[in-house]
């Protein structure tokens, strides 16, 4: 029975809107993929420049005591930290430093004497601190792929400067060493990997303000009129209105991290699921 003619026209209509249809789904569902990954991107790649070693006080004033912890994430994704060296600052000596216990791992600190003894609470110190190795009791013990573990050490007098610097080398299972200890170029030249040996190809400098790509710990210290009176003993569990405000900046920085790689996932998801439905109308117009 051959088709009436309005049948004919609107059959017609229909086929030649298709491939118009098809083609507007087409560049929307890529749109929405280009989307999703450019967000995951813009989310993971802020992320991923948080991953250093690095070093935070309940509070660092010049004369006072502080609990210091470095925070050591794994950057590898099939070998486990297992071991890691901080070198104390012997330039400017820590008179007293005391190690908190850490689950699963024990630690040494090594010695060293100094040229010229310090003078702290009345006593002259020629022997100061100047290593602390924290090692894993187990592989099960170390820091996982996609893991942190935080180190806490007790610290003082801090002396009068404005930066300690921390040196740090981070051993994996494989029997691989990152060593963060580069330093921001001050135009004095090379600088020394805290063993006595001079810096490699590994620990170039970068020039100007560039972060260098393996940088070394800083705490950067405050003076009494800026943070407060100098806490005259072994820094107090309770902390301060700093500590308490460091504390949410720095908790604050994590939450900013892990909120911006959950909203990047649920874009994604969101726009995987547009462009499924749109596959799927795509194929009921065709």
């Amino acid at each position: 029975m051959p088709a009436r003619p309005g049948e004919a026209g609107a059959a017609h209509r229909r086929a030649s809107r298709t491939p118009r249809t098809v083609r507007a789904l087409r560049r929307a569902a890529r749109g929405l993929v280009v989307t999703a990954v450019a967000a995951c991107l813009v989310a993971v790649l802020p992320a991923a420049a948080f991953a250093h070693v690095k070093v935070t006080a309940d509070t660092a004033v010049k004369g006072g005591y502080a609990a210091l912890t470095f925070r050591v994430p794994n950057e590898r994704d099939d070998a486990s930290t297992t071991k890691i060296e901080v070198q104390l600052p012997v330039d400017f000596p820590l008179a007293s430093v005391s190690v908190k216990p850490h689950p699963g791992w024990s630690y040494a600190i090594e010695k060293t004497t100094l040229a010229t003894p310090i003078e702290s609470h009345g006593a002259k110190i020629g022997e100061v601190a100047s290593k602390i190795t924290w090692t894993a009791s187990g592989e099960d013990s170390g820091i996982k792929p996609g893991e942190y573990d935080e180190f806490s050490v007790s610290a003082g007098p801090l002396p009068e400067t404005d930066r300690l610097t921390f040196k740090t080398l981070q051993h994996y299972s494989d029997g691989e060493v990152v060593r963060w200890i580069q330093e921001q170029s001050d135009g004095d030249g090379e600088q020394s990997d805290g063993d006595g040996e001079q810096s490699d190809g590994d620990e170039a400098q970068g020039g100007g303000d560039e972060e260098p790509e393996r940088p070394a710990p800083v705490l950067a210290l405050t003076s009494d009129a800026a943070a407060g009176a100098a806490v005259p003993g072994p820094a107090p569990a309770g902390g301060s209105a700093a500590a308490s405000a460091a504390a949410v900046a720095e908790s604050g920085t994590d939450a900013g991290v892990a909120w911006a790689i959950g909203l990047s996932a649920a874009s994604l998801v969101i726009c995987l699921g547009c462009a499924a439905a749109l596959a799927l109308r795509w194929r009921r117009t065709g």
